[in-house]
């Protein structure tokens, strides 16, 4: 379930037993995979996504370029997390998300960061612009 907030968008995810490493924390690698599906679950909701192996809209074909994070404090045990993120800056062919991994409450921030999407062409996989219809989405998510 996805909730808008003053900006950009907070979505409750489950952290699963097999997300825990040796020590019983959250992997260190499983911070992007919870971030990747809480902005794809954000998207689809809005009808851009992938069905039957193909884009729903042009704008659903992208990638990401960087990605970035800084941990504060271990997620420990299983039980749902607040992803919140927004855009900080949206290109023509780049949109530059801030995230947070915290709490439900929003008290405790597990991890913050930065990632940066470029929308390309599936045919040349060079930088494309994003659709009207992207851009009027994608500007919800604007800090």
């Amino acid at each position: 379930m996805t909730t808008v907030v003053e900006s950009g968008a907070v979505v409750r995810m489950p952290v699963h037993f097999d997300d825990l490493d040796a020590m019983g924390v959250l992997h260190n690698s499983r911070y992007a995979v919870l971030v990747e599906r809480a902005v794809a679950l954000w998207w689809t909701e809005r009808g851009v996504s992938f069905a039957g192996g193909h884009p729903t809209t042009p704008d659903a074909f992208n990638v990401v370029r960087e990605y970035a994070i800084t941990f504060h404090r271990p997620v420990t045990g299983t039980g749902e997390i607040a992803v919140r993120f927004w855009l900080d800056r949206l290109g023509t062919s780049s949109a530059e998300y801030g995230f947070r991994v915290a709490s439900l409450d929003g008290g405790t921030v597990f991890a913050e960061g930065r990632r940066v999407n470029i929308r390309v062409d599936p045919a040349s996989m060079r930088p494309a612009p994003w659709t009207e219809h992207g851009r009027a989405v994608a500007a919800t998510l604007v800090r």
